[in-house]
């Protein structure tokens, strides 16, 4: 099942790369899902696939009032937080994941380590800011 998953997750990405669904373009897009290397010991549960996409269709909304917050209320201050990646993520699922910090306005993840952080941007309200150091170590340590 989950390979399914993976298989859907490289098909959506190259239409949306491609906006071509010709069917010349679906099998070129077929070939290249199934040709692109794979991990094949490591498996994602559907749960965490699930859970992941549940996120994703909550942070949709959660988006839109980011941008609505950010054009009415200044959002001056900034800082880069380190986050820790899920343990037992999939390639697939560590993509999943980036997308959805960077998805919300307010948030977008500069880079990825391979020991497992995110190094993500944000900005905040300045009364947000004076309980950064509290809510920093709370997203590092979770």
């Amino acid at each position: 099942m989950i390979g399914y998953l993976d298989l859907v997750l490289r098909l959506v990405i190259w239409f949306l790369l491609t906006a071509d669904f010709r069917p010349a373009n679906i099998i070129i897009g077929v070939c290249v899902a199934l040709v692109l290397p794979r991990n094949r010991t490591l498996t994602a549960a559907l749960k965490d696939w699930l859970h992941v996409l549940w996120e994703i269709l909550v942070a949709i909304p959660q988006a839109y009032f980011e941008a609505v917050e950010i054009m009415l209320r200044p959002h001056a201050k900034e800082d880069i937080v380190m986050e820790h990646v899920k343990p037992n993520r999939t390639p697939g699922l560590i993509f999943l994941d980036i997308f959805l910090i960077t998805f919300t306005p307010k948030t977008i993840v500069l880079k990825y380590h391979e020991n497992g952080l995110y190094e993500v941007h944000r900005v905040r309200r300045r009364q947000q800011a004076k309980q950064g150091k509290r809510a920093k170590v709370k997203r590092i340590n979770s």
